[in-house]
């Protein structure tokens, strides 16, 4: 119950900085991308204030166990594959065509109306069919 709790409190506290910061309005999102037209520099202080946050917690989550039990995840791998810039190509495309990833699609499914819905479908069924992609992918390349 208490990690349920507290991953309540997370996701919400979470949505309310995606809000409160813009990342759910899409076209604030797609002026952070425009860099030779009409760009808006605000979104990068957003994930400026994001990843500082975090590099500090990675670094002060070393060696000890979460309060609601279980592990932390791993640290990510170190270096670029082409499995990292493929996945990077195609996010960002996504996120430059829609001005949504997956946060904001989330937070924003409760006023976006039928719209978010369909991105938040197109997203899921994206997620799935990922893995599958990736296999069938690297086997070919393994047959080559």
């Amino acid at each position: 119950m208490l990690r349920i709790l507290l991953a309540l409190i997370a996701g919400s506290l979470f949505g309310a900085g995606l809000m409160l910061s813009g990342m759910t309005d899409t076209a604030k999102v797609q002026g952070w991308l425009d860099v030779f037209g009409r760009w808006d520099p605000t979104l990068g202080f957003v994930m400026g204030g994001a990843l500082l946050p975090m590099a500090l917690a990675w670094r002060l989550a070393k060696g000890r166990q979460p309060a609601a039990g279980g592990s932390f995840p791993a640290l990510p791998r170190a270096g670029l594959d082409r499995r990292l810039i493929l996945g990077s190509i195609l996010f960002g495309a996504g996120w430059g065509l829609a001005g949504l990833c997956p946060g904001p699609a989330m937070a924003s499914l409760s006023y976006n109306g039928w719209q978010g819905a369909l991105f938040l479908a197109a997203m899921a069924c994206g997620m799935i069919a990922a893995p599958r992609l990736s296999r069938h992918l690297d086997r070919r390349a393994a047959n080559a």
